[in-house]
């Protein structure tokens, strides 16, 4: 077994390597925030890796989602993860393979909020790889999003509860992480097209899902004039800065951010909190 240690130095690495965007801000939380929204990160990438696994029959990817969600309600044993997982370990990346030491980093007083929250996004998941990612109408759209995003901003809510006792809208929670999420679907329609993927409702056009994302964004940025802890208040401020900027950049026809008008918009963030 690992010392935690040598786990939290692990968990930190492989944040890098999944999400650099995510990774920055995290560094910005003190330390059991951190822990635990590193935890959280961790976790549901492990579960999002297995929804968006390009060769994984739908079938098992479904049922390995669904006993996954059942395994964190009912109690989660990581031998028995390990062992649900086993036959697909060469398929899977490691950040899946791994999902019992992203709990072990996770604070004890906050590993039950992150144990729901992912159960919750599992068993979503599992449902809409059933649809085969077909959004019909706006319904489905913010039923998608609220599974793979909203619950985001929710879990993350709950736990600035905990940590500095701040009090946020829960819709507008919802509203942080759809808008996020509403930005990816426009950078990415054309490689979710080629995957036989629909998130645009039927008759949707471009500047149809522009208005979702920018109505959600703009919802976000109320979202977080409720936030007074300035850590708190870097992290949540730097993603949606950055989900402004890329909606601007495909407005204008770039395909996303480069990295130094990235690097530009965290000093920015900083400068401004």
């Amino acid at each position: 077994m690992r010392e935690v240690a040598t786990l939290q130095k692990e968990a930190m690495d492989m944040l890098k390597k999944t999400s650099r965007t995510f990774y920055i801000p995290i560094t910005f939380l003190e330390p059991t925030l951190k822990k635990a929204v590193a935890s959280a990160y961790l976790c549901m990438r492990a579960i999002d890796e297995i929804e968006d696994h390009e060769t994984l029959d739908a079938i098992v990817k479904q049922r390995l989602l669904l006993e996954t969600s059942k395994m964190l309600v009912n109690g989660f044993d990581k031998k028995e993860y390990e062992l649900l997982v086993a036959p697909y370990q060469e398929q899977l990346p490691a950040v899946s393979l791994r999902l019992g030491d992203w709990l072990e980093i996770c604070p004890t007083d906050l590993v039950a909020t992150v144990k729901t929250y992912t159960a919750e996004m599992a068993e979503g998941m599992a449902k809409w790889v059933e649809k085969e990612w077909q959004v019909k109408t706006k319904e489905d759209l913010d039923e998608y999003t609220y599974y793979v995003a909203g619950l985001v901003g929710v879990m993350l809510s709950e736990l600035w509860k905990w940590n500095a006792d701040i009090e946020t809208d829960r819709d507008l929670a919802i509203a942080y992480g759809r808008g996020l999420q509403a930005v990816n679907i426009l950078r990415n329609k054309d490689e979710d097209k080629e995957r036989g993927v629909q998130f645009f409702p039927e008759g949707w056009t471009r500047a149809d899902m522009f208005e979702y994302a920018e109505d959600n964004l703009s919802k976000a940025d109320e979202y977080i004039k409720s936030i007074n802890r300035k850590s708190i208040l870097l992290f949540c401020k730097l993603p949606l800065a950055l989900a402004h900027k890329t909606l601007k950049a495909l407005k204008s026809g770039k395909e996303k951010m480069s990295r130094s008008e990235v690097e530009e918009t965290v000093v920015e963030v900083q400068a401004e909190v």
